[in-house]
């Protein structure tokens, strides 16, 4: 055979798993020889004949390894990774079909689809990299089984997300992040192209349970920070593109925890035409939140099931449905509360008694159906409708009687620590009754052509939006003795000067009815195309959005608002020696307003609230190297982010409450830097470096910085094993951001409060000891044979036990008519304990 490529169709797809590395912390470097561990990959797909029938009984053969197609042409190989690999296809009344010289990476999925006819084919040198198809869109491809190893409070997809640069999060009980500047409302999530949301009335990071991407069933993972393409939405910040599981054979997994359980099943037909995934969540945060220094009666349960069944109706036509249903309750009784804050000269201490009880409770369910067409090798058409629903109630009735006082600091009296006088006393009550109801029903057509190296891409949707809310919230004051009234213009508060004689007023109050209905038509096109100028290659992407939505508020009020965005995705693989890739990505990103964003923070809905606009400018390159004969990858990117129309809003834990004007301007620009590469053969680990600054301008009154301006984070992935025993494995992930302006007390003026909270530092420790996997299996008869894998290990949360806050209470002193900032802290040093068995 001659290396030459003939003219053949073939399907082509490749679903990519990173390599990662081993990466010493900061950049300090140790050479160790390690005996290198066996890794495989996975080649899979269907083959069909000239007229697109299945093609059964065709051998599929990779040295000693092989396999032949059933009955629907499918097939599945495991191969050797890590080397260049020959893979030859052949059947006795069909021409012979060779892959050689592929290069897989280590648990790979590499999709190949041939289509057999009287004539050869040979892909020549074919080597997988990480500098593949997506560099053009500027796509991190990412490792779900990365996700699914590392420790974490609230281990997950999110959890992994964390660990890159730009990305902000500092509360490890949530699963909310925000992206180079941008808030938690500002980023779109995609399951196997369907579109999910978050729920509406969170408040804090405890009543939050489950994200909805389950990352056992997740089978690739890819995430934009920024300047992506106009497919993927109308939002600011970023896109979480994931991919669940179609399986290929029966499998049971389940992973028991002190926190929770989590199990999945995998099942397919005999005639592979069926496949079904299902996955069943319980978790219970009381280990996490009785670390807090809130002593209180917790009792958070939260329970998420999900199944994404495929039905193949023909080799070219496939029918999937992905079904989720989520019940989140979150009991609390809180008891007692003491915080020691302030300086060595001056320290203090917040006492608080609670009497009360909060009641939370959040409903989920999700249904999607949708169509796969494979009208010919170069044409996809999707169809697809999915509904959303959500029920959401916020009840609670809670008494806080509260002393702040100083402490005593002698280390020789018995009374260390203890409050010794009284600086303010006084008494809150809060009271809320809020209840929502939402259902978003989306119906949508996705397209693709490819002809030759170009590929052009269009979609349509229709988006009804239906929001029913009441909210009743309520604040009380008693200060000393002396009720607390708002600091509005039309109360005198003389107290205790002069008797308060009119009826009482919350100091915060809020009482709203709204009822919403919102008709959003959406399109996108798309050109995308690859060329080469000479010894370099070329790649593009053009393509432009448009929306029209109409919104009907309260029955009465009604707005019509249209916008257009244009963006575009451009990559030069120039000839060098070095394989690096340059990267530019420009384009407007516009938001048109949920629910939440309507709402101003009297809850009152603001119907005329307009999209918000940002113009993206991102720089970047990724350069593949070998060091000691392994590959590196480095990838940096500069961005910048011009904002206008921004509704700005308060960030207090995950609870964003929204202005509703678009009367500011704001920026964001920075740099994002992560690096990762083989020091041990078999692990995955990368550094990130992140900086950002951003600032917004309310009203032409200048600049302040936005809640989420976290100036600096490094973040490390950190994995390793013991060369003696390999199966002992460790992992670790290291994370420190600069604090981000910590909030301002209620009817404060944010130019006047721009203090920041404490900088946040964590550690998260995992080890555990692998008896069975595919590398390692026991003969018939051990009592081990009958697992597929087993691991047991441990982790320790906050590993050294960092008091990181997350908002401030303010207190308020009488005499000096001060208000203190009395951080909320986090969770503290924390042993978890897990299982995981795999059938």
């Amino acid at each position: 055979m001659s290396g030459i490529l003939l003219p053949l169709p073939v399907v082509f797809t490749e679903i990519k798993l990173l390599n990662f590395l081993r990466l010493l912390m900061f950049g300090a470097s140790l050479c160790v020889t390690f005996s290198v561990i066996g890794q495989t990959a996975t080649i899979t797909g269907v083959i069909l004949d000239e007229e697109n029938r299945p093609i059964r009984d065709v051998n599929i053969q990779e040295g000693p390894r092989g396999t032949t197609s059933d009955a629907s042409g499918f097939y599945l190989l495991e191969v050797k990774a890590d080397e260049a690999i020959s893979v030859t296809f052949s059947h006795i009344s069909h021409q012979l079909i060779e892959l050689r010289d592929l290069i897989l990476t280590t648990n790979q999925v590499f999709g190949f689809n041939p289509v057999m006819k009287a004539s050869v084919i040979q892909i020549d040198s074919v080597e997988v990299s990480a500098l593949g198809e997506r560099t053009v869109a500027g796509i991190t491809n990412l490792s779900p089984e990365i996700a699914q190893k590392i420790p974490g409070a609230n281990a997950g997809i999110e959890n992994l997300l964390k660990l890159l640069p730009g990305v902000f999060s500092n509360n490890e009980l949530s699963t909310q992040f925000g992206v180079r500047g941008g808030n938690y409302d500002e980023n779109l999530v995609y399951v196997n192209d369907i579109q999910v949301y978050r729920p509406f009335l969170l408040r804090s990071g405890q009543q939050e349970g489950f994200s909805f991407v389950n990352s056992n069933m997740v089978e690739s993972l890819y995430f934009s920070p920024g300047g992506f393409q106009a497919k993927y939405g109308d939002k600011l910040s970023s896109v979480l593109d994931i991919k669940y599981k179609t399986p290929t054979r029966f499998a049971l997994q389940a992973e028991a925890s002190f926190l929770g359980l989590n199990t999945t099943l995998e099942t397919v037909s005999k005639n592979r035409k069926f496949s079904l995934l299902t996955g069943f969540r319980y978790r219970n945060n009381s280990l996490l939140l009785n670390s807090q220094q809130t002593r209180a009666n917790f009792n958070p349960i939260f329970v998420d099931l999900q199944s994404f069944l495929t039905y193949r109706v023909t080799p070219r036509f496939h029918l999937h449905f992905l079904g989720n249903l989520g019940l989140n309750e979150y009991r609390n009784s809180p008891v007692s509360r003491q915080t020691n804050f302030g300086t060595i000269s001056n320290p203090l201490a917040l006492q608080i008694f609670y009497l009360g009880r909060e009641e939370n409770t959040f409903t989920t369910a999700l249904g999607a159906v949708k169509a796969d067409l494979y009208s010919s090798d170069d044409l996809t058409l999707q169809f697809s409708s999915s509904l959303y629903h959500t029920t959401e109630e916020e009840y609670s009735d809670v008494v806080a009687q509260y002393e702040l006082g100083e402490i005593e600091t002698d280390l020789g009296s018995g009374s260390l620590g203890e409050v010794t006088s009284s600086r303010g006393i006084g008494s809150q009550y809060n009271r809320s009754r809020n209840d929502l109801d939402a259902l978003i029903h989306r119906v949508s057509h996705r397209g693709e052509l490819r002809r030759n190296k170009t590929q052009l891409s269009w979609g349509l949707s229709y988006t009804y939006e239906d929001v029913r809310d009441q909210i009743r919230e309520s604040e009380f004051i008693d200060s000393a003795g002396f009720f607390i009234r708002p600091p509005r213009e039309e109360f005198i508060n003389n107290q205790p000067g002069e008797p308060f004689e009119a009826p009482l007023v919350a100091y915060n109050g809020i009482s709203a009815r709204n009822k919403t209905q919102t008709y959003r038509y959406a399109a996108y096109l798309q050109f995308g195309n690859r060329s080469v100028t000479g010894p370099n290659r070329l790649l593009y992407n053009f393509g432009v959005r448009a929306q029209l939505w109409s919104l009907h508020a309260n029955d009465s009020e009604q707005n019509t608002q249209f916008i257009v965005s244009p963006r575009a995705q451009i990559s030069l693989r120039p000839d060098w020696k070095d394989d690096i890739v340059f990267r530019l990505s420009t384009g407007i990103y516009q938001q048109p307003p949920l629910y939440r964003e309507l709402r101003n923070a009297e809850g009152i809905i603001v119907p005329d609230v307009k999209a918000q606009k940002a113009f993206h400018f991102v720089l970047g390159s990724e350069q593949s190297f070998r060091i000691w004969g392994r590959p590196f990858n480095l990838r940096s990117e500069l961005y910048y982010k011009n904002l206008w129309d921004v509704n700005t809003y308060t960030l207090e834990d995950v609870r964003i409450r929204y202005v509703a004007n678009n009367d500011a301007r704001a920026y964001a620009y920075g740099a994002d830097l992560r690096l990762f590469g083989a020091f041990v053969p078999g692990t995955e680990s990368w550094v990130s470096l992140g900086y950002l600054k951003t600032e917004e301008n309310w009203d032409n009154r200048g600049y302040i910085s936005r809640p989420s301006d976290q100036r600096f984070k490094a973040a490390v992935l950190f994995q390793d094993y013991i060369p003696n025993i390999p199966n002992l494995k460790m992992y670790l992930n290291l994370v420190y951001s600069t604090g981000v302006p910590g909030g301002s007390p209620s009817y404060s003026d944010p130019y006047n409060f721009q203090n920041r909270l404490r900088d946040y530092k964590r550690a998260d420790l995992g080890i555990s000891h692998i008896f069975v996997d595919e590398n390692h299996s026991f003969p018939d008869g051990h009592w081990l044979h009958r697992f597929r894998e087993l691991q047991l290990g441990f982790e320790i949360f906050n590993l050294f036990n960092n008091q990181n806050s997350i908002t401030n209470t303010w207190v308020r002193d009488v005499d000096s008519k001060n208000e203190f900032a009395v951080p909320n802290f986090m969770t503290s040093r924390i042993l978890n304990v897990k299982l995981l068995v795999r059938f």
